[in-house]
């Protein structure tokens, strides 16, 4: 299986035309509109300025998912606790790439300061990354209900939150 690498410049098309199909098909992501390269470009380019993992994972010379790391919130104050956002090719779901991603993203981030680790996701009826984050110690601290409206519904998020000196599990 492969294992999560740093993200190259060569590797953003992908991250782009893999977060558009959620966007577009989706409610793993609250976007209506899919980020061009360019976004991504300075997205990628702001976590990893500011010492934040950006990993990707691929097969065959293909990007098959990628994770990062962001600033919670823009205040200072949150500059130790990161929310990370993860994303897997259509075709590469249900085969632990997910799980590759995040573990890796959870030591890089550690490493890197962060303390504490959020995860905010759509409860849109795929319990997969719930699943996920939970395996690997986040816990439930909240719901938001109704604070996105997508493809026609309203949709909850749950928020997850793990400390990073936590002992992860694979």
């Amino acid at each position: 299986m492969t294992t999560p690498r740093p993200l190259a410049e060569s590797d953003v098309p992908a991250v782009a035309s893999i977060y558009a199909h959620y966007v577009e098909k989706s409610v793993a992501t609250f976007d209506e509109i899919p980020p061009g390269v360019e976004d991504w470009r300075a997205k990628a380019a702001a976590i990893i300025g500011a010492g934040l993992p950006f990993l990707v994972t691929e097969e065959d010379g293909e990007v098959t998912g990628f994770a990062y790391a962001g600033q919670f919130r823009p205040k200072p104050a949150y500059r130790h606790t990161a929310e990370d956002s993860i994303y897997l090719a259509p075709g590469a779901t249900g085969r632990g790439l997910g799980r590759l991603l995040l573990g890796e993203l959870v030591e890089r981030a550690a490493r890197a300061g962060v303390r504490q680790m959020v995860a905010v996701v759509a409860d849109g009826g795929d319990p997969a990354s719930l699943r996920l984050h939970t395996a690997f110690g986040f816990e439930q601290a909240g719901r938001l209900r109704s604070v996105g409206f997508k493809h026609g519904r309203w949709i909850d998020t749950i928020l997850l939150q793990r400390a990073l000196d936590a002992p992860t599990t694979r």
